[in-house]
């Protein structure tokens, strides 16, 4: 039993866990409102992989803890070159519009508040960004995974030197 508890803390450490937003729910019922917590967690490796997990809890700690597992069920891989990301990527989801720049070494995370939380967590370390539109923190988190999932690695890219060259036939009209 005691073999069992390092292999947790080790397993805990290897993530980054941050609490982004916590709401205090209500629920109308006839004798009045029953509260619940609900909670936004963002979960990452500063090395690539990052989730973001929304749940909810009769208490802060269970909602807390809900939405970290569903965090880590939900992790997604944003492809990286060098402490950036490959190219500028936009997003919307609901009312929140997101966009985020590539930025030169030394430049740092010029983000706000949960943009800036997700991606530390996801381990880029230079990046320019800009929310637009609506500010809730639900949204603009999803709308920033959203624009992380849609990036693709430099090496995908299709240039002049990947390309393969076809003579096609040109019709005349």
């Amino acid at each position: 039993m005691a073999s069992g508890k390092p292999q947790e803390i080790s397993e805990e450490k290897q993530f980054d866990e941050r609490t982004l937003h916590i709401d205090r729910v209500a629920r109308v019922v006839r004798g009045g409102r029953r509260f619940r917590f609900r909670a936004l967690v963002v979960v990452g490796d500063h090395k690539g992989k990052v989730g973001i997990g929304i749940a909810k809890g009769a208490d802060v700690t269970s909602a807390v803890n809900k939405a970290n597992d569903v965090a880590k069920k939900n992790m997604i891989s944003v492809a990286m070159y060098k402490d950036t990301l490959p190219h500028e990527v936009e997003a919307k989801v609901g009312g929140a519009f997101i966009l985020i720049k590539p930025a030169s070494a030394g430049t740092g995370l010029i983000a706000g508040g949960v943009v800036r939380s997700i991606l530390e967590v996801a381990g880029i370390s230079n990046a320019l960004s800009k929310s637009l539109g609506s500010s809730n923190k639900t949204n603009v988190a999803y709308s920033t995974i959203e624009a992380l999932n849609a990036l693709t690695p430099a090496k995908n890219w299709v240039t002049y030197k990947n390309r393969k060259i076809t003579k096609s036939k040109e019709v005349k009209a």
